[in-house]
């Protein structure tokens, strides 16, 4: 079973993977009179083949413990996949690179502090949304159309908090 430990998640080390999505660290500039603060292209939405469309979705998904234990990660090779917490849920992050077959020695995890989400790039593997604490609710933003989207990889992973 490959053991992992959770590290804050930053862009810097996230990169390889996708985008953080946090408003505290990204620019903005003023719209509507100056009374909104616009946070302006903050991850790539990708949208691959024929006929995809963007969805925008509310996921609803119950804590899990830690260690946390998993029996595979999954990808969408058609397209990204973003998650933003919508009241500073904290969870796991679990991800690997694109391709085939996963190295056990590229996988990663990272935990969010309950203000950042991620944007997976297409192909990135990642685990199951694993939120902590208590049930949280995410704004979701992902592929939709034709063809199959979701690929599973059997990996045992257990992963705890640094």
């Amino acid at each position: 079973m490959l053991e992992l430990k959770a590290e804050p998640l930053t862009a810097e080390a996230f990169a390889p993977f996708g985008e953080v999505i946090d408003a505290r660290i990204s620019e903005w500039f003023p719209i509507n009179a100056g009374r909104t603060r616009r946070y302006h292209d903050l991850a790539m939405v990708e949208t691959l083949g024929e006929g995809a469309r963007t969805l925008i979705n509310i996921f609803v998904s119950q804590p899990v413990e830690i260690p946390l234990e998993l029996d595979f990660l999954e990808r969408h090779p058609l397209g990204s996949q973003a998650f933003m917490p919508l009241h500073e849920e904290r969870f796991v992050v679990v991800v690997a690179p694109p391709g085939d077959e996963i190295d056990p020695a590229e996988v990663r995890a990272f935990v969010t502090d309950g203000r950042q989400g991620v944007n997976y790039r297409a192909g990135t593997w990642h685990a199951i949304q694993s939120v902590l604490e208590r049930e949280g609710e995410f704004l979701v933003v992902d592929r939709g159309g034709e063809g199959n989207n979701c690929d599973e990889y059997p990996l045992a992973v257990r992963v705890t908090l640094v």
